[in-house]
């Protein structure tokens, strides 16, 4: 496996039809420079919008897997990003003249085999991986879908789909090692049901379908004049069902395709986590739902794991970006409940605070004035007020706004706060701000030390 970041040499053309929209699309695949990523760009649009491939992003999977930005959608783009992830290459800008990918012969085979002509190159900059350090899990009841993913040394997927059918009985697939992707998963195509087809047909959708890009299995008994119908609508002189119960279709590429298409939309909607992943995922009854929840919940932990006990330094010399008169002015907090001091940093996706701890301290009086520490409770309280600081600051008119707390998980308190310690609160987003609610990874340090942590969700009201 390269340890650099890679990426292709020229720019790579593909034509086609989109799945559901059925429009005719063209896509460009460019070569990107280092940790660009995977982006996606609309050039039928005026601006132009580019759309990082990321989870965050994600708005609908219910016929596949969608991206939107700015108000601007790309659709179905699993089988791209499969392709890009299976290959190892890091960074590419996708362009389209339309909204959805071309759904080709239903697989990433024919987009592999175009990457390739075109050729990957190494790039300087070191590959970055996202090492689980402990297990993800996500479950959905309802759907009889689990998934886990485990510490590994590398990618390695595992999948078992079931649908209670007698013409598709359980299947499973691995892939082992990513190196197996380009011969044992690429070229496997999407596959459909005969009664969800006949829904979507009859809802104007997979208006790109035909037989030459799915494989749709005919779970009950059909009619020849239902047949004949068939043949008109995807303009075939004749259909027919074949023996293994599948309408009109070649012979299956492996004995278990549909499951190793299950685990090439994995690989493509695992991509949206936003960097390559080692651990080993163990999949039962997936789907774009669930991949993409489940992808939330690894990035979640990736935003964990990056700021885990990483100590920062901050000059505490160096002008603050909010001092104790401008904090006054964004929160309603007083003392003795104003509990932070300065705001060292903001950007769009943290905060950092500072507390002074005196002997002077109004709490101090009686919580163990004879040894005195500063109250969990208030460490959280300060914590809390550094973030709200960070959430008012969407706001362009803060002092008309309040903040409230809606939950505060996996509090953790580490070291003693005593009098003459400084400490450093660290807010990370977890999750993007949306409708006004923010979450958020706290950590509190004095000096090399952690000494409290918590996961915080924030929203900003109106006062």
């Amino acid at each position: 496996m390269s340890d650099k970041q890679r990426t292709i040499k020229t720019p790579v053309t593909i034509s086609g039809t989109g799945l559901h929209t059925g429009n005719a699309v063209t896509l460009i695949i460019h070569p990107a420079p280092e940790n660009f990523g995977y982006k996606f760009k609309r050039t039928d649009l005026d601006p132009d919008v580019v759309i990082p491939a990321n989870v965050d992003h994600v708005v609908d999977t219910s016929r596949g897997t969608s991206i939107e930005h700015k108000g601007i959608r790309i659709d179905t783009i699993e089988h791209v990003l499969a392709a890009l992830s299976g290959l190892e290459i890091d960074n590419a800008l996708v362009e389209m003249d339309q909204s959805e990918t071309p759904i080709l012969d239903g697989s990433s085979g024919i987009y592999v085999e175009k990457l390739l002509e075109a050729g990957i190159v190494e790039q300087t900059a070191p590959r970055k991986y996202f090492e689980l350090t402990s297990n993800v899990t996500y479950s959905d009841t309802a759907k009889k879908t689990e998934i886990v993913a485990i510490p590994s040394k590398e990618f390695q997927l595992s999948v078992m789909i079931d649908f209670d059918s007698q013409v598709l009985p359980t299947q499973n697939a691995v892939l082992s090692t990513i190196h197996q992707f380009r011969e044992d998963i690429a070229p496997c195509r999407t596959f459909v049901f005969l009664h969800e087809m006949e829904f979507l047909l009859n809802n104007n959708l997979i208006k790109g379908g035909d037989l030459n890009n799915a494989i749709i299995f005919v779970d009950r008994v059909v009619s020849q004049e239902e047949l004949d119908r068939l043949a008109g609508v995807f303009k075939k002189p004749r259909v027919e069902v074949m023996k293994e119960g599948i309408l009109n279709n070649l012979e299956l590429r492996f004995p278990n395709e549909p499951a190793r298409h299950k685990l090439l939309d994995m690989i493509g909607d695992l991509a949206l986590v936003g960097m390559p992943i080692k651990a080993h995922v163990i999949a039962s009854r997936p789907g774009h739902f669930a991949n993409v929840e489940f992808a939330k919940l690894l990035k979640k932990q990736l935003c964990l794991q990056q700021h885990a006990d990483k100590v920062p330094y901050y000059d505490l010399n160096k002008k603050p970006a909010y001092d104790i008169v401008q904090i006054q002015k964004t929160i309603p907090h007083r003392p003795p409940f104003l509990l932070i001091d300065r705001i060292l940093e903001i950007s769009e996706n943290h905060v950092v605070g500072m507390k002074n701890v005196t002997m002077n301290e109004p709490f101090f009086v009686g919580h163990f004035p004879v040894e005195p520490v500063m109250p969990g409770v208030l460490l959280i309280e300060a914590m809390a007020q550094v973030g709200g600081i960070f959430v008012l600051s969407f706001v362009p008119d803060p002092e008309n706004y309040i903040t409230y707390f809606l939950k505060i998980d996996n509090v953790k308190f580490r070291q003693k706060v005593v009098p003459g310690d400084t400490v450093i609160f660290h807010n990370t987003l977890i999750e993007p701000v949306r409708r006004g609610i923010c979450h958020m990874q706290g950590k509190a340090f004095v000096g090399n030390k952690v000494v409290m942590e918590a996961e915080l969700m924030a929203q900003i009201q109106k006062k």
